[in-house]
């Protein structure tokens, strides 16, 4: 997969104009699957935003899952122990 285009800037470029059918498909642009290395019958999310839709790979939407979670981490060790740990302390204050 093309590091450059896992996240591209919206410029002219990158933007090209498509057609949504009676059926309310779009094709993707070769250009666009290729640089995302995208492949026939691979699954995409969609994603509401607030000035439109985004799509993107389950390994690119998976990413940014974990990137968004990495940023409200509170410490560097396991989730887990760490929440056991905050429970243990409030049973132990009890």
């Amino acid at each position: 997969m093309a590091t450059a285009a896992a996240n591209p800037q919206p410029d002219k470029a990158n933007t090209q104009r498509v057609r949504i059918d009676a059926a309310g498909r779009i094709v993707v642009p070769v250009e666009m699957r290729r640089a995302l290395g995208i492949r026939d019958g691979q699954d995409l999310t969609v994603s509401l935003e607030e000035d439109g839709i985004t799509l993107r790979t389950l390994a690119l939407a998976r990413a940014r899952v974990r990137a968004i979670a990495r940023a409200h981490r509170k410490g560097h060790g396991s989730v887990v122990d760490e929440f056991l740990a905050e429970r243990r302390a409030e049973a132990a204050s009890e």
